[in-house]
């Protein structure tokens, strides 16, 4: 008799289970077309607006494959200098750092695979049309100084391309 109770307790309970049990109402095509109303397009939100945009920038790189700031911001239709150092001790040759900037849609992970085949010319590859500009290949205790005119409004992602540094020493360039 046991069984037979706990038999049909069971069947109950799989059954509830099996049909949901959330009250949830199918619904069913209508013939009716309804007309839906566009949807209100919502304004970029400045994801970074906590960053301060600064046109003359002191980044700095280290012997840990760092760079100092993830992300820079920069005024628009202005020249922006960066200044670039290497504040580690080890030789270009062993840990070099670079401050290349991408232009927009370049792969960082193909550049950087074209770009470690490139010692000859500080890793960066001959005839590129990917680089918006970079700074020269630097070692420990070195710094080096570029200046150009900001690129137009939107993000950029910048890298060092010495081999195998990108994956890790990159950030976002965001133009206002």
């Amino acid at each position: 008799m046991k069984t037979f109770k706990l038999s049909v307790l069971f069947i109950l309970l799989f059954t509830i289970i099996s049909c949901g049990g959330k009250g949830e109402k199918k619904e069913v095509p209508s013939s009716k077309k309804t007309t839906e109303t566009p949807k209100e397009t919502k304004p970029k939100v400045d994801l970074y607006s906590d960053i301060e945009a600064s046109n003359d920038i002191i980044l700095t790189s280290n012997d840990a494959m760092k760079f100092s700031k993830e992300i820079l911001k920069v005024e628009g239709g202005k020249k922006v200098k960066i200044t670039f150092k290497h504040t580690g001790k080890m030789d270009k040759k062993v840990m070099g750092h670079n401050f290349v900037l991408l232009k927009k849609g370049v792969s960082m992970s193909s550049f950087g695979n074209k770009a470690a085949s490139a010692s000859s010319n500080e890793y960066i590859p001959e005839n590129t049309e990917d680089v918006i500009v970079h700074t020269k290949l630097i070692g420990g205790g070195e710094e080096t100084t570029i200046e150009f005119d900001a690129p137009a409004a939107g993000t950029y992602r910048f890298i060092c391309s010495f081999p195998g540094h990108y994956a890790v020493m990159n950030g976002k360039f965001i133009v206002i």
